[in-house]
């Protein structure tokens, strides 16, 4: 089954006795059993539900994997996927990650988790980190905010020989765009909230798992921390994912005309967008996604300017958060990485004059209009 039509009809057959189109929300904590001897597939809905059940089974075949579990937030996903490793292992890390990852992995690392922050675009600069206790290899492509990007085949071509797990967070460019358990990763993340619903109106986060193996392991930590996502939030997400492929190209080809209309600006001093061929990442993700995504950060040439700016705009809002159907601006430094010492800020370049962009569905004519205006009124 194609893509798209797997996002609107996950299965052939309709979910339940009443032959409804959309998947009901089981609205229930708990479920009867039939008798000692025979038990019904749900017992109790921190263990698992019929809406969030019908969800993994979709997010899962989305991805290409083997088993999928549901959390109530993307942090929830990640943290449960570290509670399968024990102190004094050893983590390699993109550098560049989002904020609220880099504080987790801080407090892990009070925890005797040990971490190496890196250009994980350098093959050999990863090769070097690795140790007798090194257990996995953690990856954005392209990262959040600075838009990097790792040849996923590449780093899973390593974690093969030095027999470690790859877990790839592919939040930014979803299943429609990029496969990473096709290109050799073990595990997916998904901050659900983002594109996958679509529509910031609620919370979910996903762990996809290319064998049943690893799928039990985050399940077995899933319904012992009980971060699970809820049956409303279940079929909210679900309904984001039925558009998924059309708004992802619409907010693909809306990001690569502002990304063009940006980087001819003279006081827009850097732009990080994966789709424009002179970026560094440009042929490594062409290698390995079939899109860009929606999302690019700038430099502008002074703070004043990043002020005006979201002082300024009126289409774009404010906001933190990405990949829903409006465009967001983001100011980094005083929201998602908020928590980063300063000096780390600095050396990333997220400083008072970097702003990162979310495009969404609206027209890119307006969009540019309304970037315009703020940057010149």
């Amino acid at each position: 089954m194609n893509f798209d039509t797997l996002c609107v009809h996950p299965t052939i057959d309709n979910d339940d006795q009443y032959g409804a189109i959309t998947t009901p929300i089981y609205q229930s904590a708990t479920f009867v059993h039939n008798g000692l001897d025979n038990e019904s597939k749900y017992s109790y809905s921190r263990l698992s539900n019929p809406t969030r059940s019908h969800l993994e089974d979709l997010v899962m075949k989305l991805e290409g994997g083997n088993a999928c579990t549901g959390f109530s937030t993307g942090m929830a996903a990640i943290t449960c996927v570290f509670k399968m490793f024990k102190s004094n292992d050893h983590f390699i890390a993109s550098s560049d990650l989002y904020g609220g990852a880099l504080r987790l992995f801080r407090t892990l690392k009070e925890d005797n988790f040990e971490f190496d922050f890196i250009d994980t675009s350098d093959i050999n600069l990863v090769e070097s980190k690795i140790k007798s206790n090194t257990k996995a290899i953690y990856i954005e492509t392209p990262s959040n905010p600075l838009m990097n990007v790792t040849d996923i085949r590449k780093i899973s071509e390593l974690c093969k020989k030095y027999n470690l797990l790859l877990i790839v967070d592919n939040t930014f460019l979803t299943p429609y765009f990029q496969k990473p358990l096709l290109l050799g990763a073990d595990i997916v993340i998904h901050s659900g909230t983002k594109y996958l619903g679509g529509h910031n109106d609620t919370l979910a986060g996903f762990v996809i798992s290319k064998t049943k193996e690893l799928g039990d392991d985050v399940l077995y930590y899933s319904k012992t921390i009980g971060a699970c996502l809820s049956p409303f939030d279940a079929f909210l997400i679900e309904r984001g994912i039925k558009t998924l492929p059309l708004r992802m190209d619409k907010i693909n080809k809306n990001a690569i005309a502002i990304a063009s209309y940006l980087k001819e600006l003279p006081c827009i001093k850097k732009i990080n967008y994966v789709g424009l061929e002179d970026n560094p990442g440009y042929k490594t993700n062409l290698s390995q996604a079939s899109g860009f995504g929606g999302m690019i950060s700038i430099t502008v040439e002074s703070e004043e300017l990043a002020r005006k700016i979201l002082a300024n705009i009126k289409i774009f809002k404010y906001a933190e958060s990405l990949g829903g159907v409006d465009s967001l601006i983001t100011y980094p430094m005083y929201q998602t990485h908020a928590d980063l010492p300063k000096e780390e800020r600095d050396a990333k370049g997220i400083n008072e004059r970097f702003l990162r962009i979310s495009v969404g569905i609206e027209s890119s004519e307006d969009l540019i209009e309304d970037l315009k205006q703020a940057i010149y009124k």
